[in-house]
């Protein structure tokens, strides 16, 4: 058990330069062609522990027969030329230029199909993979994370209009009276009026006396 420490990290395998790629498959291209193929499970192996995939060993396996055979025919044929039929001259030729074409071409497409998917490769001193946060952080961000979106969502609350103590009320509108208001009024005066005729009337009776 680690506990709540950091996390043991695998270490990875740095890409070569393209200069030094280039250097390793010509000399194992060459080594494969001046071998006439005895050589070709040298860039097998390289290929087989680079991308270590069952099937690039396989394939070593197989080279590895095949230049054991190889090796073993040419051991077996006479050693003057002219005693040697030519069945087992061509059948001699085909199986070196099968096994030189085949092991030369396989290897170069495999092998930079191999380092294309890794990428290009990392600066000096740049991070690699940033490092993922611990299951307890994970733990003691939530809550904090879960109480800060309610009081971002909090409704802020509405302010009321003041009003202007600088400008004048609006006054309302005086209603127009009624018909009924009118007749009031009219009759009001006709009252009035025949008073006040009342009034001169006995005031004038009164000094004629």
């Amino acid at each position: 058990m680690h506990g709540y420490g950091p996390m043991p990290q695998q270490p990875t395998t740095p890409r070569p330069s393209p200069a030094t790629l280039t250097t390793v498959r010509v000399i194992l291209v060459a080594l494969t062609v001046l071998s006439c193929g005895l050589l070709g499970w040298a860039p097998m192996l390289r290929l087989a522990i680079v991308t270590r995939r069952p099937r690039d060993w396989f394939l070593l396996v197989v080279v590895l027969a095949l230049n054991i055979g190889l090796f073993a025919f040419i051991m077996a044929t006479p050693d003057d030329p002219d005693q040697m039929s030519d069945a087992a001259a061509l059948f001699m030729m085909l199986w070196i230029l099968g096994l030189l074409a085949g092991v030369i071409t396989y290897y170069l497409y495999a092998e930079i199909r191999h380092y294309n998917t890794l990428g290009a490769p990392a600066p000096y001193g740049t991070p690699v993979h940033p490092v993922p946060p611990l299951p307890y952080q994970q733990q003691h961000l939530a809550p904090h994370q879960q109480h800060q979106q309610p009081q971002q969502h909090q409704p802020q609350p509405q302010q009321h209009q003041q009003p202007n103590p600088y400008t004048a009320p609006t006054t309302p509108p005086t209603p127009t009276p009624a018909p009924q208001r009118l007749d009031q009024v009219r009759a009001e005066l006709d009252e009035l009026s025949d008073y006040l005729r009342k009034e001169n009337n006995d005031s004038r009776d009164g000094e004629g006396r």
